[in-house]
């Protein structure tokens, strides 16, 4: 049992004995033994830190490395009832490394790809005897050993962005970093697996990348990984029954992440919210809020414009394809909020190729992000909403239209008026507090129709349900009619209470807004 090769269990045997909550994610390891040996041998998952990448890989580790016996280990888990199971269990060399670990301790990339050769190369000298001692390239000593006895080996990579995460602008160390793991894996026959974790998709080159052999399974598409990229839905349930936490809280708080239409939850927040009884930013907390604010105050393309339509609620449409999966080439707005997709920051959805902010956790993070000047007059409309949100259950439309045209004049040069859907943004934005006592939604079916904008009480909340139609050039009591008229309570069918009907109405020559009301029960 080495450190690099054929390690122990102990790390995953840590996760799943002492850990307070463990999840079990065991059937990973049914997909990982369907790829063995064949064309999708090399698989690259990215996933946001804290996502649980490395209990990943040292869940793979544990199962099949030569260097331990897992058997009991994994009994208890879901792996231990699939057919191949004991077929695969620690019958393999196992090469494991952390390159976070390696970059840490040297200087450069250069330095640090000599260590790591060196620190492997030590443990397979005292583990085979067909490697000469003198030997200094870990390829050559895999070639060499693969051709005198056709030793096969599994590669496992924690942290393998690194490099391009610490040494961003140094497109040399890069460049020599990939053709390194190019010559280690690519077209190898001793390779029998390789599965590569960071936050980071493959870093590009143009339209080419040198590691083109890896599927890829990253926050824009995980594909068949979808439900290992996260908790689940069914998984968070449970855990707020055992925990007597609000699974409604809960999903406010930390659910939102799309992926392949799998609603995944941070599983780092979950964790913690469970043990500690109390909601909160707990995955944010792990790094400072500049971190996202160094690539929202940039305006590329009408970025700032997107990020301000985001806070507000709206989907936005952006194409990943252009991105090069490195964090210092931005040709357009479109690749830093993939970039953003990629770090956790959104959620996107791969069929409408839309992204947005997933839950309370991260729109938090995006306020404390946007406290400087650059965003002064969205700042204005979050701090005046929570009085607008009273003025409107209150219903003084004088007030409230008073309030909605603030807003629209503070934030005209960055929110164009053109039609009902930008109205619908300023809207969201100047009721952006409302957030936390109703769930809102944007284009509702109900009836004969979409309602603009629904707001449906959260459980805590005993104010009414509001059902907000937007008019453009038209006037209030036509909104109030259609609400009636294309019966859009329906949309309303679990909810039982007084409904605010709320009928708005921009006037584009008076360049005034109004607003009128009507209170009905269900």
């Amino acid at each position: 049992m080495g450190i690099y090769l054929n390690p122990g269990n102990d790390l995953f045997y840590s996760t799943v004995t002492y850990s307070e909550i463990y999840v079990d994610k065991t059937m990973l390891i049914s997909f990982t033994n369907k790829c063995l040996f064949g064309e999708n041998k090399e698989i690259c998952v990215s996933r946001p830190r804290r996502f649980g990448k490395s209990m990943a890989e040292n869940m793979l580790t544990a199962y099949y490395s030569k260097g331990c016996d897992s058997r009991e280990l994994f009994s208890k888990f879901q792996i231990a009832q699939t057919p191949d199971f004991e077929k695969h269990l620690n019958r393999y060399n196992v090469i494991h490394i952390d390159m976070q670990k390696f970059l840490g301790r040297t200087k450069n990339v250069h330095e640090m790809l000599d260590f790591l050769q060196k620190r492997v190369l030590k443990e397979m000298k005292q583990t085979f005897s067909g490697i000469e001692p003198e030997e200094t390239s870990l390829i050559i000593a895999l070639e060499d050993l693969y051709g005198q006895c056709e030793e096969k080996f599994i590669f496992i990579i924690d942290e393998w962005d690194s490099i391009f995460r610490v040494h961003r602008d140094n497109a040399t160390a890069q460049k020599e970093y990939l053709d390194f793991l190019r010559d280690l894996l690519k077209g190898q026959p001793y390779v029998a697996l390789a599965y590569m974790t960071g936050i980071l998709p493959i870093k590009k080159y143009g339209q080419h990348s040198a590691l083109n052999m890896f599927d890829e399974y990253s926050m824009t598409n995980q594909y068949a990984l979808a439900e290992f990229t996260g908790f689940t839905e069914r998984e968070v349930r449970q855990l707020c029954e055992r925990y007597h936490m609000s699974f409604e809280q809960t999903k406010d708080w930390y659910d939102g992440y799309n992926v392949n239409g799998v609603s995944i939850y941070n599983p780092r927040s979950v964790t913690s919210a469970m043990m500690n009884g109390i909601f909160d930013s707990y995955w944010t907390q792990t790094e400072t809020y500049e971190a996202l604010k160094m690539y929202i105050v940039r305006n590329e393309n009408g970025l700032r414009d997107k990020i301000i339509r985001m806070i507000a609620g709206e989907h936005i449409s952006i194409n990943t394809k252009t991105f090069q999966n490195d964090m210092c080439t931005f040709e357009t707005a479109d690749d830093i909020l993939t970039l953003l997709v990629h770090l956790g920051y959104l959620t996107y959805d791969f069929d409408t190729k839309t992204a947005w902010i997933p839950n309370k956790e991260v729109r938090q993070e995006f306020l404390n992000s946007i406290q400087g000047q650059e965003f002064q007059t969205v700042n204005n409309a979050i701090h005046r909403s929570d009085k607008l949100l009273q003025l409107t259950l209150a219903q003084n439309a004088e007030k409230v239209a008073e309030m909605l045209q603030e807003v629209h004049s503070d934030n005209c040069s960055v929110i164009q008026y053109n039609d009902e859907n930008s109205l619908a943004c300023v809207l969201s934005l100047a009721y952006y507090s409302a957030q936390d006592s109703y769930a809102i939604y944007r284009e509702l079916q109900g009836g004969e129709g979409f309602a603009d904008l629904v707001f449906i009480p959260r459980t805590e909340n005993h104010n009414p349900a509001m059902i907000v139609e937007l008019k453009w050039n038209q006037s209030t009591g036509i909104a109030l009619e259609q609400i009636k008229d294309r019966n859009y309570i329906r949309c309303l069918k679990d909810y039982h209470g007084n409904v605010l009907f709320v009928g708005v109405n921009y006037d584009k020559k008076s360049k005034k807004h109004t607003c009128q009301f009507e209170m009905v029960e269900i």
